[in-house]
Order: C-alpha cells, then sequence, then structure tokens
C-alpha cells in the first residue's frame, strides 16, 4: 500500500466537470494499493495518516496532526502510484492490485479514515480532475 499525502489549503476532484469530492484545510491523499495488501496494512495507514504531525503549533512547527486541527480528508483511489518506469519510456502497472480488489481495499480504507475524520472522495475508476491548494508545500510519501 502507497499513500501520497499532501497537506492542503483546499482540494477538489471532479469528475465530468462536476465536483465529486472537496476538502478544506487537511489532507489530499492519493491511495494505491498491490497484490498481497490487506485490512492489516490499511489499519496501519489509517493510524499513520490520522495521527502524522505535519501540521504547524503556536511555534510554527509541524507538531500538529489531523485530529489536533479538526481537518479532513480528501481520498483519491490511484493505481498508478505502482507505476514502473524503470525500463522503458512507458509505465508497467502489473504491481497495481487488481480494480475488483483495489477497489474493496479503497473503500475499507475511506471507511476507516471515516471513524476519525471526514472523508470525501473520488470515483474509481473514472478520469478525474484534481485540483489542490498545496500548503508548505508539505508532501509525504508513506509506504506498508
Amino acid at each position: 500500500m502507497r499513500v501520497v499525502v499532501q497537506r492542503v489549503i483546499n482540494s477538489s476532484v471532479e469528475v465530468d466537470n462536476k465536483i465529486v469530492g472537496k476538502s478544506d484545510k487537511g489532507l489530499m491523499l492519493l491511495v494505491g494499493f498491490t497484490e498481497g495488501d490487506s485490512s492489516k496494512e490499511i489499519d496501519w495507514m489509517v493510524d499513520k495518516v490520522i495521527n502524522l504531525r505535519i501540521f504547524e503549533d503556536e511555534n510554527d512547527v509541524m507538531n500538529k496532526s489531523l485530529l489536533d486541527i479538526k481537518g479532513n480528508i480528501l481520498s483519491i483511489s490511484q493505481f498508478t502510484l505502482y507505476g514502473d518506469a524503470s525500463h522503458g519510456n512507458r509505465p508497467s502497472f502489473i504491481q497495481a492490485e487488481k480494480p475488483e480488489k483495489a477497489n474493496e481495499l479503497y473503500e475499507y480504507f475511506c471507511k476507516q479514515c471515516e471513524k476519525e475524520v471526514h472523508v470525501e472522495k473520488g470515483k474509481f475508476r473514472h478520469h478525474m480532475d484534481v485540483n489542490l491548494v498545496n500548503d508548505g508545500p508539505v508532501t509525504i510519501v508513506i509506504e506498508k
């Protein structure tokens, strides 16, 4: 499992020119799965993301979590996180989990996050236009 965490001032995702998900101050997540991922990896990742201390405190030190700032999440499924471009110029996506299983894992991930914070999301297997204002910029890649 791989997640790109971006601290945002705001973010949104559009499908067919219609906003289907948005977030104010909080996190925009790009979420990808590979073969063998399970609820074990997801539970670990949810705990890591929700408690990741990447928001500034009163001393401008990254010391606060999403929970501390009462932020929210925009979650975007993205199989291309497992694109391998090490050979040739066309990425191979063979490491990405099959769509049916990936969707099941993605839905579980979002439901687990929703136990702690408000979550909005894109549409699985749709072309999405993602907009964001990255705060900082702060971008962290987490893999389990």
